[in-house]
């Protein structure tokens, strides 16, 4: 293979990247990885310079893939490291720049290491390969990859990347028929708390309409909305919003068949809505946001509505982001999550991978602990 960086996304064809990537995921399709780079969210202005690396076969065939960034810093990522950076550099190391393979800015489990379906047997550990060779030669601190599937966590770890372990919380979909169908499955307490946090949140004195956009039924309008609703959060939060307005419009241009918009209405003024992208089986939650507080609002707009449109299109599961043990009662279990690193200090290595073992072992005691506080009906005991 011939392995080179690619400074812009542009640089490739989207049906080359996209064949590779396989249309699985959409946080890793060429439509929205140009979008974050076209709109200059990403770019060594904001610490993501853009390094992204391709292989190519001898006839000229892209074969794999990874999206890939310099960063001179730690943040849009949900894999924390500061505390890395941290004694890392007060051992009179320099963590940064590092290396990341990941989706910017996206919490959201999913492959890393695209390879083309007819690709060769052991091209993804030949891109692995390459990649390690790339953060050597550029004398970088680390390579990490955040948020990979299970299968290339595998592979990653393989080829001595010290595997960590997070945790998240999913919705999943058995092939419920309906809404109603999904309740069934709860505890008798829970199926009522469910049902009073709607009414709380829609009932006919509250005179909200919510409704769900997708495709060409989203306009300027629309995300107009969104976005105040995304910079009210970021707001309120202490928090520092990455993406810009034209990312938003460039989602809408390049990939509007598969963002569903959740948005709320009242008096025909938009007051809160929720950006979902939608995977080949699972619904992503991404950004959520509002102009006017109405309890219960949120569960409505975040996990009850996207749980119908999962149950309706058929969906396997609903991601609602990181973090938020809350969504526990609402039917949102534990699971797991992954990343992989690559330190090239050895010294830093050891103490890193000690550290990192006590926390995995920490982080499966904890999801089996929360699995203790499940909402769903225990399974009843044949006689």
């Amino acid at each position: 293979m011939e392995i080179s960086l690619l400074e812009a996304i542009g640089d490739i064809s989207a049906d080359a990247w996209d064949i590779c990537a396989g249309g699985v995921n959409p946080f890793v399709s060429h439509a929205f990885l140009s979008a974050l780079e076209d709109s200059a969210t990403l770019g060594a202005q904001n610490g993501w310079l853009v390094r992204h690396v391709v292989a190519h076969a001898p006839s000229g065939r892209l074969v794999a893939c990874a999206p890939m960034y310099v960063k001179s810093h730690s943040y849009g990522e949900y894999v924390f490291d500061w505390a890395w950076a941290d004694a890392y550099e007060r051992a009179g190391g320099r963590y940064y720049p590092k290396l990341l393979c990941a989706a910017p800015f996206t919490p959201v489990a999913g492959p890393r290491l695209l390879v083309h379906p007819d690709a060769p047997e052991g091209t993804k550990a030949l891109l692995i390969d390459a990649m390690v060779d790339i953060a050597r030669r550029m004398a970088v601190s680390s390579l990490h990859v955040t948020f990979p599937d299970k299968n290339d966590w595998a592979a990653l770890g393989s080829k001595n990347f010290i595997p960590r372990i997070g945790r998240q919380y999913h919705w999943s979909n058995p092939g419920y028929a309906d809404f109603d169908a999904f309740l069934a499955a709860l505890s008798s307490r829970k199926r009522k708390q469910i049902r009073k946090e709607r009414r709380t949140a829609l009932g006919p004195e509250r005179e909200i309409e919510v409704v769900r956009l997708n495709g060409a039924d989203i306009h300027e309008e629309h995300w107009d909305a969104l976005y105040r609703f995304y910079m009210d959060t970021g707001a309120r939060k202490w928090g520092r919003p990455y993406l810009n307005r034209t990312f938003f419009s460039l989602l809408g241009e390049r990939m509007a068949d598969r963002v569903l918009l959740i948005m709320a209405r009242r008096g025909g003024r938009w007051i809160a809505g929720a950006l979902n992208l939608i995977g080949s089986d699972g619904l992503y939650g991404r950004y959520w946001g509002a102009v006017e507080h109405v309890p219960c609002l949120h569960f409505e707009i975040c996990y009850y509505q996207a749980i119908e449109y999962a149950i309706t299109h058929r969906l396997k599961t609903v991601e609602a982001g990181a973090q938020g043990e809350h969504k526990i009662a609402r039917g949102y279990l534990p699971v797991e999550t992954y990343s992989a690193h690559w330190v090239r200090d050895d010294g830093f290595r050891d103490a890193l991978e000690r550290a990192i073992e006590a926390e995995r072992d920490a982080v499966a005691e904890e999801i089996d602990e929360l699995a203790d506080f499940s909402p769903f009906r225990a399974p009843s005991t044949p006689k």
